[in-house]
């Protein structure tokens, strides 16, 4: 029993020593150098995911050993999305290996780090690098077949010459690096929408040189000086037209004539962020609505009498009427419809003036004319300082509260053909709450902006938040301002963002350096001196747009007309019925009245 056991346990060893006789030294030490290597790169940076292209390369043998999960591409090309969220390390069999032809996985793993098997026989390492280059790929290094004997891995660097370099693998250097740190004065194609205060555009005096200047232009050309390069302002006949607006510059950035636009997109625009940047402003998009004009002052006594405010004036005149009779006598027999509604006391009292009281006055007489006299004062205290402070400020006309009160108004909403475009496309309630005979809409840019900034009063425009700041500024250099900004929004959270290339190599930087921008408040200091940069310019002007309304220095008789008009009406029904009762002509229609009541009895 013993002996066979001691038969099959040789028999095991035997083949064990069989299999590694099998495998030549060489390939085993060049494996156990790959698995250093991959396990080098993971530390430098995490990686949970392999994606290998090619056939049965030598990195197929490494998979063994990794507990990793592994995508193999034979093919050279996906045919689904890549849409995994974690870190991927690609290995390539060859350098022709990768095929890649797929839009999305070839955005998604452009950042991501490539190394290369390279066979006895293949092209040098600088064509490689430069064939990577133009598939904007430059996280690529490669190793050769006789690593094991020489431990140098060879790395791309795009902007260096050469091309590449040998790294040794135990001198402790950086396999991968951030080629876009420093461009080496490598140009960034751009071209300005030149719409103010976010790219204006000048010539420096002193140098000679153009230069833009704005918030958004501030932002690309501080990331040019940060990475090294140099900014290119593309003439905007390269893309077809005299003067660039923001489609031209998108049709720029997608045919790659382009790298990053001065223009802003809104997210109404696009959803589809390949072309454009991580958002670089968070704000509104509302309505710049005309200030209503001040109401003529012989329209002020109108405006403070309210009709609930006097039907409870009425409805106190009667009480107290009725409370004045009964208390007099202490009896109904007086109360009649004539001694309630023209009660002297009553109305005199509730007016603040002064009339007869009543000999020997009960307690409860003295508790209603108190009543009374505390009423009057109340009403005239309030009506006195209505029409005080009416007359020094007059009140506006109505404000528009929402967008359908803009049919109720002669005023029309002004917006250009782009803005009227995209309220349409994306269905925005709002927008479909006006009415088209309220709506004027232009075809030319340039001539819808050229009249909202001249601050044209029968007009609303549609306008940022942002860009409103910069109008705000400019009127308080105006006596009055002549528009605020409205509550009524388009949209209150509104997205722009700057449009790039699809596989711009270095977009993550430059969006990062917009983050840093925000965080350090450089973004809201440029806003604020929008229009201070546009008065340097010359683009805009401090002249005073708003129309001062020619206050007298005292009330006119114009302003009291009506007033008075109903004041003289009421004089003289005063003086005919006063006449009336001295001719003796009431007195006669009683005896009338009496002789009819006893002929109907």
């Amino acid at each position: 029993m013993a002996s066979g056991r001691l038969v099959l346990i040789l028999g095991c060893f035997g083949q064990l020593s069989a299999i590694n006789v099998s495998i030549p030294s060489e390939e085993l030490e060049l494996e156990d150098r790959l698995l250093r290597v991959l396990a080098r790169l993971r530390l430098e940076e995490e990686f949970n995911t392999l994606l290998v292209y090619g056939n049965e390369c030598f990195f197929h043998s490494l998979l063994r050993h990794l507990v990793i999960p592994t995508v193999m591409v034979a093919s050279g090309s996906t045919d689904f999305d890549w849409n995994f969220s974690s870190s991927t390390l690609i290995l390539s069999c060859d350098p022709e290996a990768d095929r890649e032809a797929n839009p999305v996985t070839l955005m998604r793993l452009q950042r991501s780090r490539r190394l290369i098997f390279l066979q006895d026989g293949v092209p040098s390492c600088e064509s490689i690098c430069n064939k990577y280059s133009l598939k904007e790929q430059h996280n690529v290094a490669m190793v050769k077949a006789n690593f094991d004997q020489t431990d140098i891995i060879y790395s791309c660097r795009f902007f260096q010459k050469p091309n590449h370099r040998e790294v040794h693998f135990f001198a402790g250097q950086p396999i991968y690096i951030e080629n876009f740190r420093n461009m080496n004065g490598a140009e960034i194609r751009s071209v300005p929408d030149l719409l103010t205060p976010r790219a204006m555009i000048y010539r420096d005096k002193k140098s000679g040189e153009v230069q833009i200047l704005g918030y958004l232009a501030n932002v690309v050309n501080t990331y040019a000086e940060k990475v090294n390069a140099k900014m290119r302002i593309e003439n905007a006949t390269k893309l077809g037209v005299k003067k660039a607006n923001l489609l031209d510059i998108l049709h720029g950035t997608q045919k790659d004539i382009l790298d990053i636009g001065m223009a802003l997109v809104s997210s109404l625009q696009f959803e589809n962020m390949d072309f454009i940047t991580y958002p670089y402003l968070l704000t509104g998009y509302c309505l710049m609505i005309p200030v209503p004009a001040k109401l003529p002052y012989n329209q002020v006594y109108s405006m403070i009498v309210d009709p609930l405010v006097l039907c409870i004036i009425f409805v106190l005149f009667c009480l107290f009427s009725i409370l004045i009779v009964y208390t007099q006598n202490l009896s109904w027999r007086h109360l009649t419809l004539a001694n309630v509604l023209l009660n002297d006391k009553s109305l005199r009292g509730l007016l603040g003036q002064s009339f007869p009281f009543p000999p020997n006055p009960s307690k409860h007489l003295k508790l209603i004319i108190f009543i009374l006299c505390f009423a009057s004062v109340m009403i005239t205290t309030m009506y006195e300082s209505y029409l005080q402070s009416y007359f020094t400020q007059p009140p506006s006309e109505p404000y528009i509260r929402s967008f359908r009160d803009i049919a109720n108004f002669s005023i029309k909403l002004a917006l250009s053909r782009l803005e009227a475009n995209i309220l349409t496309s994306t269905s925005t309630t709002n927008f479909s709450e006006i009415g088209k005979d309220h709506l004027l809409i232009y075809e030319n840019w340039t001539e819808y902006l050229i009249l909202r900034d001249s601050f044209n009063k029968s007009l609303i425009f549609p306008v940022s938040v942002d860009r409103w700041h910069c109008y705000d500024e400019q009127q308080k250099l105006f006596a009055q301002p002549v528009f605020y900004l409205s509550d009524l929004c388009f949209s209150q959270l509104m997205f722009f963002s700057l449009p790039v290339r699809r596989y711009l190599p270095h977009r993550h930087l430059f969006e990062e350096h917009m983050m840093r921008q925000h965080e350090l408040g450089l973004v809201m200091f440029w806003k604020s001196r929008s229009f201070y940069d546009m008065v340097h310019l010359g683009l805009a002007s401090m002249k005073d747009y708003s129309q001062k309304r020619q206050t007298a220095v005292s009330l006119l008789l114009d302003d009291i007309s009506w007033i008075l008009k109903i004041y003289s009406v009421a004089i003289g029904i005063s003086i005919c019925c006063f006449i009336l009762e001295v001719s003796g002509c009431m007195k006669l229609w009683e005896r009338l009245w009496r002789c009819r009541r006893l002929r109907s009895q």
